[in-house]
């Protein structure tokens, strides 16, 4: 096992690595991300023969989980173009808010959206708004792309479902419509400091908006100058942006409903032999010596107070060997994969078996194939593939170059993400996580609940710096953070400890982030200029965050 040190020396050489080919040598991200994944999987603990394996690996696991999703964008973002709806949104943002007040109209999108919705999708789906709007203005591009990402980083870092959230309130024990609305109400702040931040660097540091990859940079025709051809309607243009996220929203939605039931918790009357029960676990082992460690003494237990311990166990995420990763499982799936290694451990008679199937999950799996981030915006490239030929009436010929070039833009996008993905993966390989984990002891004492407030933010950051998901950062931070809380007398609902540690993980965004590739990459931005403005300005939000929820649990406690 190695020490902490050679951890710590094993992330310099890769930050090192990326910094020195990216910005020394001016070599292509692809190869800086993936070169230093290979060389931290070689220092990281393992046999040598996987060392090389791994990264592959987890290059494809990242490309198959954004790889559909970008093509698929980057198609709907080109056709938009093409055919004058994304122009059409634009007027209608400049028709209804004004010029001065589309940067806000941009936050107030993404913040929405990015509630049901991955940020990454978000971005895909407004960035085109974003170019077309420097088209018809020709300033403020870099407000516009800092805007979509002051309103929907925010959300999606806070507020569930997005799956950073809604596992640090499972794992810390915050009540989801709790999470929700304090999430909500101080990313509303954060956003708007995002938003203001963006305007100071948007005076200091004015980018133009530069053709991406199969894209001109001459500006849309202007059917009020004697442009070509008119726009499309208002309706029409919207549907490929606004079809995606009904979808999404809707299934969010029934997931909700479906996991609201804890269909897999056990009642009193599912336990209609305790005897029996007490026997099997007295002489079982595996999981049934587990369940004799939980039972409370059978004398004086009735199936009130076992059943109330057994849902204890089923909630525990690694209590039982059910052959499953349920890191990041929701709650009520966790209970359900229990519950099934307890139903097959005892008896029939012992534990009534579950009806996992109701009608609201089946309403929820069907919710999860339309509402599929893939499936969605592959409607949303048919939509829009169909309004660009209408519109624009291309010959087949034509019609096959749209789709390659935007494929071609997107190709580059899912190798650099993936590489990006791949070394955060072998970052995570290098156990980064747990010799951060070991640099802040237990807390207690007075004042204790704050110490762990603070604690949970800067243990958050840490990750999100070494290793580059927000939401690996948020959900480690929080498993942390809630071993931490025995013992430690919070003055303040628990709430707040998990928006801290969610503005800990916006801090120290930077080429190992997933996001900051999709952001620079879909925007043009190169990485000098995404590190100079992307960059702080993500800290800006996570840093408001964070002494938003110091100010709050000092204010407003909520018990």
């Amino acid at each position: 096992m190695q020490s902490d040190l050679q951890t710590f020396l094993t992330l310099f050489v890769g930050v090192a690595i990326v910094v020195g080919m990216i910005v020394g040598l001016k070599l292509n991200a692809f190869l800086a991300l993936i070169t230093a994944a290979l060389a931290v999987s070689f220092l990281a603990p393992g046999p040598v023969a996987e060392k090389v394996g791994r990264v592959a690996s987890a290059f494809g696991t990242m490309a198959g989980s954004v790889g559909v999703v970008i093509a698929m964008a980057a198609i709907v973002g080109d056709c938009l173009m093409r055919s004058g709806a994304a122009d059409r949104v634009v007027r209608a943002f400049l028709g209804g808010l004004g010029e001065k007040k589309a940067p806000a109209a941009l936050a107030g999108s993404g913040f929405v959206l990015s509630i049901p919705v991955f940020f990454d999708t978000v971005f895909y789906l407004l960035v085109p708004l974003a170019r077309s709007l420097y088209r018809r203005t020709g300033r403020n591009y870099l407000l516009y792309i800092l805007a979509i990402s002051a309103g929907g980083a925010i959300t999606h870092t806070l507020v569930p479902p997005t799956p950073g959230p809604l596992l640090m309130a499972q794992q810390i024990g915050v009540d989801l419509g709790v999470m929700i609305g304090i999430g909500a109400l101080i990313g509303l702040p954060a956003a708007a400091a995002g938003l203001a931040f963006a305007a100071l660097l948007n005076r200091r540091m004015p980018v133009e908006m530069r053709p991406l990859s199969g894209e001109t940079d001459e500006p849309a025709p202007d059917p009020d100058q004697g442009g070509e051809r008119p726009l499309p309607g208002l309706l029409v243009s919207l549907l490929p942006i606004v079809l995606p996220v009904l979808l999404i929203g809707v299934a969010t939605v029934l997931e909700t409903r479906a996991n609201a039931e804890h269909a897999a918790r056990i009642a009193a009357a599912d336990l209609p032999d305790l005897d029996a029960l007490y026997a099997a676990a007295a002489a079982g082992e595996g999981p049934l010596a587990t369940v004799e460690a939980v039972l409370p003494p059978r004398a004086g237990a009735d199936a009130e107070t076992v059943a109330t311990a057994l849902n204890g166990l089923l909630a525990r995420r690694d209590a039982l060997p059910t052959g499953k990763d349920l890191g990041r499982a929701n709650l009520a799936l966790v209970e359900h994969e229990n519950r099934r290694v307890l139903e097959t451990a005892l008896q029939p008679g012992v534990l009534a078996r579950h009806e996992w199937q109701t009608d609201r999950r089946r309403a929820s799996n069907y919710g999860q194939f339309f509402g599929n981030a893939n499936f969605a915006l592959l409607l949303s490239a048919v939509a829009a593939l169909l309004l660009y030929v209408r519109r624009c009436r291309p010959t087949r010929a034509e019609f096959a170059a749209t789709i390659e070039h935007s494929l071609m833009s997107g190709g580059l996008i899912v190798l650099i993400t993936s590489a990006g993905g791949a070394f955060g993966a072998m970052l995570g390989a290098a156990q980064i996580g747990p010799a951060i984990e070991r640099l802040f002891p237990a807390v207690s004492g007075e004042g204790g609940g704050f110490v762990l407030l603070v604690l949970g933010f800067a243990i958050s950051a840490l990750l999100k710096f070494a290793q580059g998901s927000t939401t690996v950062a948020v959900i480690t931070a929080s498993g942390m953070v809630a071993a931490m809380m025995p013992g430690v007398d919070l003055a303040f609902h628990p709430v707040y400890l998990a928006t801290a540690i969610g503005g800990g993980g916006l801090v120290g965004a930077w080429m190992n982030d997933s996001g900051f590739w999709i952001v620079a990459k879909m925007s043009g931005l190169t990485e000098t200029e995404a590190l100079k403005s992307w960059t702080p300005m993500l800290a800006v939000l996570g840093t408001v965050t964070f002494l938003m929820s110091l100010l709050l649990a000092y204010v407003m406690p909520l018990g």
